[in-house]
C-alpha cells in the first residue's frame, strides 16, 4: 500500500493544469450506454474511479480502450445487465449504470453501492423516480433488481431531495424512455449540465438546462449516435490547488478551467483575504499576507461545495482568527478532524458544525486518509506543517486526483510516494 512522504515549509510558485473532472466524466461513461456507435472520449481524467468504471463497462460487454487521457467506447454488443458487487463495492457512482440498463434492456440487476463512508446517501430516491417510470424493483441479496417489460414512460418526477447521482440517472433514463419525462428539483451541477449538452447533441430533446426543472422526450428505446465531446474541468480539483497556494500564502496559475465553475469557491478565497485574476482559461490566485477567517455552509450548487469543505478547515487553521465551517449535505463528512487535530490544529465540533480556532503551528505527523477529499485536506495541512509528515491509505486520494504529487512538486513541493 503506498503513502506520501511530504516535507512542510515549501512556497509554491507557477503553473498547474487541472484535469477532466471525474464528476462528469462517470455519468457520461454511464451514457455510452444509451449509444449505437462508438463513442470517442477526450481529456479523461487518469484516476482509479475512472478505470474502475471503463472495467465496469467492459464486464457488461463494452469494447473500451483508454491511454491515460482518450478513450474509445462501444457499447453496441453489450448483453450482460447484471453489475456485480465486486465491482460496485469499489465506487459509489456505479449505480449510474442502473438508469441506462434499464431503459435500454427493461431489465437489470445493481449490487448496491459502496465508496466513501461519508454518508448514508441512500439510492432510495433513484429508485422511488424509476418506478414513477414503470419500473417494477425489489432489493434481493444485496441487488437492485429492476424490470420494465414494456420500457420505461415518461412521468413527472419531482426529488423530495437535491440529489446529483439521482437526476443524472433519471436523465439517462428518460432519454431513452417512451414519451416525455419532467424532473423537478433537479441538480444544477456543471457535471448535471454536460451530461445533459451532450445527450441533446445526440438528438434528445431537452429543455430546461441548467435549471431545477427539467423536460426530456424521450427516443422510444431507440439508441442515441453520440457524436465525440470534451470532458470539462474539473473544479474540485481547481478548488484543492486554490487552497494549496492559499494555505502556503503563494501565487500560482491554474490553466484549463472554466472560472464560472468555481464562483462559490472564489468567493470564499476573497472573505479570507485573497484575489485572483481570470484569463480566459486561466486564473491566477494572488496571495494574502494574512488569512482572514470565513464563514462556510455548505449547499448544492450553485451553494459551496461540500467536497471543498475539508480543503477549506485545512486553509482555516491558519487564519487570523475563529472560521465556522457547516456541513449540510453528509453527516459523516468531518472526518478529518481527527487527523488534522494531530498535526495541531485547533478544531471543536458540534453537531454538524466545525469551529476552526487558527493561527496555529501545525507539526508533521504520520495520518491516514478516510475518504477522497479528506485526503487532499491532508495534504494541503501538510504542505504548511513543520517537519514531515506520512499520509497512509491514500488509495482514496488516487480515485479523484490525476499526479497529485507530481503536480505539486512542480509548484515548489517536496512530496514523494513511497510503499508501506
Amino acid at each position: 500500500m503506498d503513502f506520501l512522504w511530504i516535507k512542510g515549509g515549501r512556497r509554491l510558485n507557477g503553473n498547474v493544469y487541472i484535469s477532466g473532472s471525474k464528476n462528469a466524466a462517470l455519468p457520461l461513461l454511464s451514457a455510452t450506454l444509451l449509444a449505437k456507435n462508438q463513442i470517442e472520449i477526450s481529456n479523461l481524467p487518469n484516476v482509479v474511479d475512472v478505470k474502475t468504471f471503463i472495467s465496469l463497462l467492459k464486464m457488461l460487454g463494452a469494447e473500451a480502450s483508454f491511454d491515460g487521457k482518450y478513450a474509445k467506447i462501444e457499447t453496441l454488443r453489450v448483453q450482460e445487465t447484471r453489475a456485480i458487487y465486486d465491482i460496485v463495492r469499489k465506487m459509489r457512482a456505479s449505480i449510474l449504470v442502473l438508469g441506462p440498463l434499464l431503459a435500454r434492456f427493461g431489465h437489470c440487476e445493481v449490487s448496491l453501492p459502496g465508496g466513501c463512508a461519508i454518508g448514508a446517501r441512500p439510492v432510495d430516491l433513484h429508485l422511488k423516480a424509476l418506478e414513477k417510470m414503470g419500473a417494477e424493483i425489489s432489493i434481493q441479496s444485496g441487488y437492485i433488481n429492476a424490470r420494465a417489460p414494456l420500457g420505461l414512460k415518461g412521468a413527472v418526477i419531482d426529488f423530495a431531495k437535491i440529489t446529483v447521482t439521482g437526476t443524472e440517472n433519471i436523465i439517462m433514463a428518460a432519454a431513452l424512455a417512451h414519451g416525455k419525462s419532467t424532473i423537478l428539483n433537479a441538480a444544477r451541477e456543471p457535471e448535471v449540465v454536460q451530461l445533459c449538452e451532450v445527450l441533446s447533441c445526440a438528438g434528445v430533446q431537452i429543455q430546461g438546462i441548467g435549471t431545477n426543472e427539467l423536460e426530456i422526450q424521450g427516443s422510444d428505446g431507440e439508441l442515441l449516435e453520440i457524436p465525440p465531446f470534451k470532458i470539462i474541468s474539473d473544479r474540485i480539483e481547481a478548488g484543492t490547488y486554490l487552497c494549496a497556494a492559499a494555505i502556503m500564502q503563494s501565487c500560482i496559475t491554474l490553466n484549463d478551467i472554466n472560472s464560472l465553475h468555481i464562483q462559490a469557491i472564489l468567493q470564499k478565497l476573497q472573505q479570507a483575504g485573497f484575489d485572483y485574476k481570470v484569463n480566459g482559461d486561466s486564473l491566477e490566485l494572488i496571495p494574502s499576507k494574512v488569512i482572514q477567517p470565513i464563514e462556510i455552509t455548505t449547499a448544492e450548487y450553485p451553494g459551496f461545495p461540500t467536497d471543498v469543505q475539508a480543503q477549506f478547515m485545512a486553509l482555516a487553521t491558519q487564519a487570523e482568527g475563529t472560521s465556522i465551517i457547516e456541513e449540510r449535505l453528509f453527516e459523516n463528512r468531518f472526518m478529518h478532524v481527527g487527523e488534522l487535530q494531530r498535526m495541531g490544529a485547533y478544531i471543536e465540533l458540534d453537531g454538524n458544525k466545525a469551529i476552526i480556532k487558527g493561527a496555529c503551528q501545525l507539526l508533521g505527523a504520520d495520518v491516514m486518509a478516510t475518504d477522497l477529499r479528506a485526503s487532499s485536506a491532508l495534504v494541503l495541512a501538510a504542505l504548511r506543517a513543520k517537519g514531515e509528515t506520512r499520509i497512509h491509505r491514500i488509495y482514496h486520494l488516487d480515485r479523484g486526483y490525476e499526479r497529485l504529487e507530481e503536480k505539486l512538486n512542480r509548484l515548489g513541493a517536496e512530496i514523494q510516494r513511497s510503499k508501506e
